[in-house]
């Protein structure tokens, strides 16, 4: 079984972890590393990778046995052009 929370976006900033850790205690599964990775990667995304797209939408969905994935997608200002950041958490060995 897997979960999709809403997207995060501009007008709801802040509710994500409380929508994972609201999810984990209903399957059961210990939500800190879940809202740990989706924090991270919005982090490295939006700040680390500077390539002046800022982050306005942001995805995370997994499963019951905890495997994650974080999609989000930025927009250039300057250019109006969109960029999709994808992880795959089976693939992160570190954040």
């Amino acid at each position: 079984m897997a979960f999709s929370l809403p997207a995060a976006k501009a007008a709801r900033p802040g509710k994500h972890p409380a929508e994972v850790e609201g999810w984990g205690d209903r399957i059961g599964l210990n939500p800190a590393p879940l809202v740990y990775a989706s924090r991270m990667a919005a982090k490295v995304d939006n700040n680390a990778v500077q390539d002046g797209y800022q982050l306005y939408h942001h995805n995370l969905f997994f499963t019951t046995k905890g495997h994650w994935t974080v999609v989000q997608q930025g927009m250039n200002e300057t250019n109006h052009y969109a960029r999709r950041y994808h992880w795959l958490g089976e693939s992160v060995t570190d954040l």
